[in-house]
C-alpha cells in the first residue's frame, strides 16, 4: 500500500495572500463593470436592454458554478482546478477588452463567470485548510477583507477607468492580476493529501436542473424589476422554471449516491443558521450598497467619485475591524457575542440612514456607511468561522461552495427587494405629496407666487412662461421629496430585517475546547 504524500509546507500568511487575490479581483469585477455599461453601450451600438446582458450573463455563469467548485475540486484537484479558473478568468477578461460587437462581450462574459465562480469558494476552501482551527476568525478576516472591500471599491475603480481611459481598460486592468495570482497559487497552494483524484462520476439530472434553476432565478433577480416582475409573461415562465428545476434538483441530490452537490451537510445546525444569517446578512448590506451611491448621486447631486468617496471610509473601517475580529477570536472571545453585536450596530447605522435629509452634509452620509462597516466586520468573520465548526475537512469544498452560493444570492435578492421597494414606496409618496398641491392650500399658494415672481424677476434673461417654470421647479421638488421618504422607507426596512437576526445566534453551538468538534475531525 503506498503511501500518501504529504503536501509541502508552506507559510500560511503567503497562502493567505495568494488566495486574498483572486477573491478580490472576482468579486471586484462584478461591481466595476457597472459604472461602465453607459461606456460599453455608447461604443457597441447597444440598446439598453441588450447591454445589461453584459451583468446578467456573468452573474449567471457564476452562480452556476459556485455550488459545483468541491466537486469539481474533487475530481481534479483544488490546485489545478484553481489555477484552470484563473486562466479561463483572465484570458476571456481579455477578450471581452477587446471585443468587437455585444454578442461577443457576452459570449466571454459567460467565460468569465465560469472561471470566476470557482474562486471564492476555492479561496475559502484553501485558508480554511491552511489555518489551525483556533485562528480560523483570522483567516476568514484575510477573506473578508477581499469579500467586503471589493464591491465598495468596485465602482469607484470603474468610474476612475472609464472617465480617464476606456471602459475596455476595465478588463484588461485583470491581466496583470491574474498572471500574478496565477504565479502565486503554483508555488504557494498545494491539495492536502485526502484530496485525491477519483473517477469521474457526472450527477447528469442534478448538474442539470441546478444550471436550469439556479439560471433562470438569476435572470428573474436581474431583470425583474425592469419587467415589472410578474407582470411580465417573461419573468413568470422564468421563475415559474426556477422553482420547478430546484425542486427537483433537492429531491434528486437527496437520493444519489455521487451527487453534484451534496445537501446533506444542512444536517449541521450551525452551518444551516450561518448560511441562513448569511443570505438575510448580505440581503440587507447590498440593498444599501446600491442604495447609498443612488442617493447622492440622483437626489444629492455628488459625482460618481464623491460618491464613493463617502463608501470609501467604509471600507477602510472594515479593513481595521475584521482583523481585529479574527483576534479576539483567537483569544476566545464567543464568536457567537461578536456576531451578535455585529448584526447590531449594523442594524443602528441602516437606522441612521432611514433619517437622511436633503440638506445633509458630505460627513452626515459617510458616518452611517462608517458604522455599518464596523457591524459587517463584526459579523462576516465570526459568522464564516462559526458556520463550518462542525463540517468535516472532506466536505470543506462543498460546504464552502453552498456558503458563497447563498451568500451571492442574498446579495441579489437585497438589490431587487431594496430597488423594487424604492420605486413602489417612491409613488405612493409622491401620491400623497400631489394631494397638498391645490389652490386651497396656503403653504402651497406662498410657496408658488415666491418661486414664480422670482421667474418673472428674470424672464427676459431666461425666455420662460413664469407660471409654468414654477410648477415644473415644484413638481421636480416633489418627485425629490417622494424619492428621499422612499429611501428612508426602505432604509428602516432593512434595518428591522438586520435587527431580526440578531436572536438567531443563539443557535451556534460552542466549539468544545480548542478546536471544537472541526479539529477533532482534522487532527484524527
Amino acid at each position: 500500500m503506498t503511501a500518501e504524500r504529504t503536501p509541502p509546507r508552506v507559510n500560511k500568511w503567503l497562502v493567505a495572500m495568494t488566495v486574498m487575490l483572486p477573491t478580490f479581483i472576482e468579486v471586484m469585477d462584478t461591481s466595476v463593470v457597472n459604472v461602465s455599461l453607459p461606456h460599453i453601450q455608447g461604443s457597441l451600438n447597444a440598446g439598453l436592454d441588450e447591454v445589461t446582458w453584459v451583468l446578467t450573463s456573468y452573474l449567471v455563469s457564476n452562480a452556476i458554478i459556485i455550488p459545483i467548485t468541491g466537486w469539481l475540486a474533487g475530481i481534479f484537484g483544488r490546485k489545478r482546478y484553481l489555477i484552470f479558473s484563473l486562466v479561463i478568468f483572465t484570458i476571456s477578461s481579455i477578450v471581452c477588452g477587446a471585443a468587437p460587437s455585444l454578442e461577443i462581450l457576452v459570449l466571454f462574459r459567460i467565460l468569465q463567470g465560469l472561471g470566476g465562480g470557482g474562486l471564492q469558494p476555492l479561496s475559502q476552501a484553501i485558508l480554511l485548510e491552511s489555518f489551525p482551527p483556533k485562528e480560523h476568525g483570522i483567516a476568514m478576516a484575510v477573506f473578508g477583507m477581499g469579500v467586503v472591500m471589493a464591491p465598495i471599491l468596485g465602482p469607484v475603480v470603474g468610474g476612475w477607468i472609464t472617465d480617464n481611459w476606456s471602459w475596455r481598460w476595465v478588463f484588461y486592468i485583470n491581466l496583470p492580476a491574474g498572471i500574478l495570482a496565477v504565479a502565486m497559487a503554483v508555488f504557494s497552494v498545494h491539495d492536502p493529501a485526502y484530496i485525491r483524484r477519483r473517477t469521474l462520476q457526472i450527477d447528469k439530472w442534478g448538474l442539470f436542473l441546478l444550471t436550469v434553476g439556479l439560471g433562470c432565478l438569476q435572470v428573474v433577480l436581474d431583470k425583474g424589476e425592469r419587467e415589472d416582475w410578474f407582470n411580465s409573461q417573461f419573468i413568470v415562465v422564468l421563475a415559474s422554471a426556477s422553482v420547478i428545476a430546484l425542486t427537483l434538483f433537492v429531491l434528486v441530490e437527496l437520493r444519489t449516491a455521487h451527487p453534484v452537490v451534496n445537501l446533506r451537510v444542512f444536517k449541521d445546525r450551525s452551518f444551516a443558521a450561518g448560511n441562513i444569517i448569511m443570505f438575510a446578512g448580505f440581503f440587507c448590506l447590498f440593498g444599501s450598497i446600491v442604495l447609498l451611491p443612488l442617493y447622492l448621486q440622483n437626489l444629492m447631486s455628488y459625482t460618481a467619485l464623491w460618491a464613493g468617496l463617502v463608501l470609501g471610509p467604509g471600507g477602510v473601517a472594515s479593513f481595521i475591524v475584521m482583523p481585529i475580529a479574527g483576534v479576539l477570536m483567537k483569544k476566545g472571545v464567543n464568536p457567537r457575542n461578536l456576531l451578535a453585536v455585529g448584526l447590531a450596530i449594523s442594524a443602528l447605522s441602516l437606522w441612521l440612514m432611514s433619517g437622511f435629509a436633503l440638506d445633509g452634509s458630505f460627513m452626515t452620509f459617510t458616518w452611517p456607511r462608517v458604522v455599518q462597516a464596523v457591524g459587517m466586520g463584526l459579523f462576516f468573520v465570526p459568522l464564516s468561522a462559526a458556520t463550518y465548526v462542525g463540517i468535516p475537512r472532506e466536505e470543506m469544498g462543498n460546504a464552502s461552495g453552498i456558503f458563497n452560493l447563498l451568500r451571492n444570492l442574498g446579495g441579489s435578492f437585497g438589490v431587487a427587494f431594496s430597488t423594487t421597494v424604492l420605486a413602489q414606496r417612491s409613488q405612493v409618496h409622491q401620491s400623497f405629496l400631489v394631494e397638498n398641491i391645490t389652490p386651497y392650500n396656503k403653504a402651497f399658494q406662498v410657496f408658488y407666487h415666491q418661486v414664480r415672481d422670482w421667474f418673472q424677476m428674470h424672464q427676459a434673461h431666461l425666455n420662460v412662461l413664469p407660471d409654468t417654470a414654477a410648477m415644473a421647479v415644484i413638481y421636480r421638488e416633489v418627485i425629490r421629496q417622494a424619492s428621499m421618504l422612499a429611501f428612508n422607507d426602505t432604509f428602516w426596512l432593512l434595518a428591522v430585517g438586520t435587527a431580526i437576526l440578531v436572536p438567531l445566534t443563539l443557535v451556534f453551538r460552542r466549539a468544545k475546547g480548542a478546536g471544537g468538534p472541526w479539529k477533532a475531525s482534522i487532527e484524527g
